[in-house]
């Protein structure tokens, strides 16, 4: 069988990511296309991969003029910019990997959904915490029935201080009107794991949250507008200086650093910091977003769940505690325990874990994850394989939808019906 075909729309970090697996895996996939307006990111995609020239492009509508050149397309553009192209390539008959968040309203979701469905191709979301190894334990001890019915789930997001200043502060979803909600942009991960492990969607939602810390009314005495220039930034903790120079130092050349240069020097990164909006004072920016929140919700069958998703903490794996009938489990992302009420027993459950839980590190394999069972799903045609298919996608998302919605409003949220 031949390696499944691949263009890259949007050779940013996700997009980057997920092609790497081809390259790892050249007998199951090859990337033979991309389109990217960034020429750096655009050369260096096509000189890992060996695309020929005239399939590397810097706008996505250039490659979908020409028809159906390969089996699936990678969709990794910006949050905005992703129900276009989907729309497009599906009426080509491109089975589709679409980067989470699907999209940023109801209508728009429904208009992926519709899209991939009129086309009878496949659709899988970029909801990579599903295929993590450690995620396919915790659940398989579920399903197991050894703690019982589901009963109540208590789950952290610990987004971390540094990653927060950086993605959410600074950088590109720092920003409602010109991205979209921290719970769409960060959490719709947690919530759409959140259905995956119960197995239903919830029907009633709560939430509350607000930007507390990174305001003007928290700037120190003294403190300039961007890092480079201020004269206490030795004591904050949110120092770009401090962080990505750190990086520099020690040969980090991956992300976050990734982000801000192309050219991994100390006059890159000094350029970057005095004219770049990562340089600025984390106080003195133009964000909106939530720096903590808490979601309520109420399954069909009766359990409970509460999601937390927070700042301030060391960016570190997520935790959950789950409490049935019959037993409780806690995971912290590498390890799960299980406590038996019957025999008060106690069992460690230490799935393989392959990288670490960041962008950088592949999510702790659910990258890996994902490809595999999308290129899978393409090649044999066994959409099954595929664990964040279009519907249970949207179901998430309406989940995601109806809990801002309870935020900004004060009130409780029926999620609609994804049907």
């Amino acid at each position: 069988m031949p390696p499944v075909s691949l263009l890259v729309i949007g050779a940013g970090d996700r997009g980057t990511g997920y092609a790497k697996w081809a390259l790892a895996h050249p007998d199951r996939a090859t990337v033979v296309g991309v389109a990217e307006p960034r020429t750096v990111r655009r050369a260096r995609l096509v000189e890992e991969h060996g695309i020929v020239p005239g399939n590397a492009v810097s706008d996505w509508k250039e490659l979908a003029a020409r028809g159906r050149i390969a089996d699936a397309v990678l969709i990794c553009t910006l949050d905005r910019a992703h129900v276009e192209p989907t729309e497009a390539f599906a009426a080509l008959g491109y089975h589709i990997l679409l980067e989470k968040p699907m999209a940023l309203d109801e209508d728009s979701c429904r208009r992926v959904v519709t899209a991939v469905e009129k086309a009878g191709v496949m659709l899988a979301v970029g909801h990579v915490l599903r295929y993590t190894p450690y995620t396919q334990a915790l659940k398989a001890v579920v399903d197991s029935g050894r703690i019982g019915d589901i009963v109540s789930i208590q789950h952290l997001e610990p987004v971390g201080f540094w990653h927060q200043a950086h993605s959410f502060v600074r950088g590109n979803w720092r920003n409602t009107d010109g991205a979209t909600s921290m719970l769409m942009a960060k959490s719709c991960h947690d919530l759409d794991w959140l259905q995956y492990i119960v197995g239903q969607s919830p029907k009633r939602l709560s939430s509350f949250g607000r930007l507390s810390h990174f305001t003007p009314a928290n700037r120190p005495a003294g403190a300039a507008d961007r890092c480079v220039e201020c004269p206490v930034e030795a004591d904050c903790p949110y120092s770009a200086a401090r962080f990505y120079g750190g990086m520099l130092e020690r040969g980090e050349h991956r992300w976050p650093l990734g982000v801000i240069v192309d050219d991994f020097t100390p006059q890159a990164l000094e350029r970057a910091l005095r004219t770049g909006p990562y340089g600025r004072c984390v106080y003195a920016c133009d964000n909106d977003v939530v720096d903590h929140q808490v979601v309520a919700m109420e399954f069909p069958g009766g359990a409970t769940a509460t999601f937390t998703m927070t700042a301030f903490n060391e960016a570190a794996d997520r935790k959950t505690r789950i409490f049935g009938t019959r037993g409780e489990l806690y995971g912290d992302g590498k390890t799960i325990r299980i406590h038996d009420f019957l025999t008060r027993g106690e069992e460690d459950v230490t799935p393989l874990r392959p990288g670490e839980m960041t962008a950088a590190g592949g999510h702790g394999g659910g990258d890996a994850g994902l490809m595999d069972a999308f290129v899978e799903a393409v090649a044999t045609g066994d959409a099954t394989r595929i664990k964040s298919g279009p519907r249970d996608s949207l179901a998430s998302h309406m989940a995601v939808l109806a809990a801002e919605r309870a935020r900004l409003n004060g009130t409780v949220e029926t999620v609609p019906d994804p049907r």
